[in-house]
């Protein structure tokens, strides 16, 4: 747990430098000021992630990226003192001691959690060794080739790869989920100025969904798997967004929401199916031709590209396709290339697997034969009134949308594009591979926005109140209940490391390998390792090579 809060401070330093060096530039280009911690700590780790991606092309991420990034830290820090200075004195007054409260209960709680939990599946079989990959050569050609869910580049994991301190501390901290779910709580604090304003907001209900899904990934949090920080970048986005439609100032220019776009883009690089909520573009880009301010289109769309290129390169380097795995779009022809067969077939195991189907044959039955077996063996019984009310919400949603249609109400269109971003977002995930941990954020906020803005309309807010008193106080007694039962684990000072497993070694052009003697989960320690004993070649002298499949 000590561990987890020394990793913290870096990582809160480092991001704050960052993003006060974005939130700078922005202010000198635009004449637009980004003044809440939280967006400047996103900003700061969508850099810091970007740089980790560029760095691990050329060469590892340890020690000497971390260096690096120290020294412009400081310079950034030097150079923007004062106005640092003034942001931190100015944040201090207008934060009450409740507030400074909350977010040191939040701080130590996510902490606790990071510390000790449930490790995800997936971070045993492959996720700890991406990282490990990423710590000890950068990207590796054809690595996709020894494990094809290596080929499964996620930006989040160069990140967890810069922040890890394995060179500092000997052991490799897997802590980023929990920042994430730190930073989005702080941001969903706002949630306390309900209070204030004695009326609820559609940002509000964004915010409840999201405090609902913290709650569900508490426990979750120590795996380094990428669903959680692309959910919690979902929710960010659309708590800001609906934040800004819903403040009569910003709500005119198109900056904020560019910037947003961007964080888009990087929750795309963190999980490919995140990248329908660029929908939300429509906006921005409406206004910028409105305005004929195609110059500053040109700027938001380098931002944009900046963001996504080093981890298209990093897939291509990894796989040999651009997008994996999405066989389909077949741009380039290098020796490292898994096959198109093997993409083809990997990608239906994920679609089957989410539809609790589980042979590939089965990929293109229509989703009346699969549905209603997936709605009954793969849901809880909350999950299943999620679904109900997903359904629910599409109902209410075409309905505002023929009504705005025909009393030509055009005001509504910002917040229906917020919920055609959603929508679609959530029939992506349903008809492709519906695990619920893949597209929590979709199924939470198409449940709540369009039921939400029907509370609103209809003045039921004092029910709404009610309802989330009891829902709060049972779950922090869920939660403290949890405490209890898991407070004993001796995790106080370090964070619970990756499992372990019991495995063989075998050769390959005189290179030691390893795979597990049951199962296929490997864990972190023993390196390289894959699911099973495979068969490839190097590409030239050793590992820095790459692989080449021998078939």
């Amino acid at each position: 747990m000590l561990t987890v809060l020394f990793n913290w401070v870096y990582i809160f330093l480092t991001a704050f430098c960052l993003g006060q060096g974005f939130a700078y530039t922005v202010e000198k280009r635009f004449n637009y000021q980004i003044k809440k911690t939280d967006s400047i700590l996103a900003a700061g780790l969508i850099i810091a992630t970007v740089y980790s991606q560029i760095f691990s092309i050329f060469y590892k991420v340890e020690l000497l990226v971390n260096v690096i990034m120290l020294i412009v830290c400081i310079l950034i820090m030097t150079v923007l003192r004062k106005r640092i200075g003034q942001m931190i004195m100015t944040g201090l007054k207008k934060c009450n001691i409740l507030r400074i409260v909350a977010i040191l209960v939040l701080i130590v709680l996510w902490s606790y959690f990071t510390s000790r939990g449930y490790m995800a599946y997936d971070s045993d079989l492959y996720h700890g060794q991406s990282i490990r990959w990423i710590e000890e050569y950068g990207v590796v050609k054809g690595l996709g080739n020894l494990h094809i869910r290596f080929a499964y580049n996620s930006s989040v994991f160069a990140l967890s790869a810069l922040y890890s301190m394995k060179f500092l501390i000997g052991q490799s901290l897997h802590t980023i989920n929990g920042f994430f779910a730190l930073v989005l709580s702080i941001t969903v604090l706002d949630i306390a100025d309900t209070w204030k304003r004695k009326k609820l907001l559609l940002s509000d209900y964004a915010r409840a969904a999201a405090v609902y899904y913290l709650t569900v990934i508490c426990d979750e949090v120590i795996s380094p798997s990428s669903d959680y920080a692309a959910m919690c970048m979902i929710f960010f986005i659309i708590i800001k967004w609906l934040g800004l439609l819903e403040s009569e100032e910003e709500h005119d220019t198109e900056i904020p929401y560019a910037l947003l776009c961007v964080c888009g883009v990087y929750a795309l690089t963190i999980k490919l199916t995140a990248g329908l909520i660029l929908i939300l573009v429509i906006k921005p880009v409406i206004i910028l031709i409105r305005k004929k301010r195609f110059k500053e289109m040109a700027l938001y769309l380098a931002m944009g590209i900046i963001t996504v290129i080093p981890w298209l390169v990093r897939t291509v380097i990894i796989s040999g396709w651009l997008l994996y795995p999405f066989p389909q779009l077949d741009l380039f022809s290098v020796d490292w290339k898994i096959s198109a067969q093997k993409a083809a077939t990997d990608a239906a195991e994920i679609k089957v697997w989410g539809r609790g189907l589980y042979d590939a044959a089965l990929v293109d039955i229509p989703i009346t034969k699969w549905f209603p077996n997936w709605f009954s063996t793969m849901l809880s019984s909350f999950g299943k009134l999620l679904i109900i009310a997903d359904i629910a919400g599409i109902g209410i949603i075409v309905i505002i949308l023929v009504f705005t249609i025909i009393k030509k109400k055009w005001q509504r269109f910002d917040y229906l594009l917020v919920l055609t971003a959603i929508l679609f977002s959530y029939l992506y995930w349903q008809f492709s591979a519906p695990l619920l941990r893949y597209g929590y954020a979709y199924v939470l906020l198409l449940a709540v926005l369009p039921l939400g803005g029907l509370i609103i309309g209809l003045k039921k807010d004092k029910i709404v109140y009610f309802l989330a008193l009891l829902y709060g106080g049972y779950k922090l007694c869920m939660i403290i209940f949890y405490i209890y039962e898991v407070g004993l684990l001796p995790n106080y000072l370090w964070q619970n490391d990756y499992g372990t497993y019991d495995v063989q070694a075998y050769e390959i052009e005189g290179e030691t390998f390893y795979y597990p003697i049951y199962g296929d989960r490997v864990g972190y320690d023993y390196f390289p390792s894959a699911p099973g004993k495979v068969e490839l070649e190097f590409r030239g002298d050793g590992i820095k090579d790459g692989f080449r499949s021998l078939y």
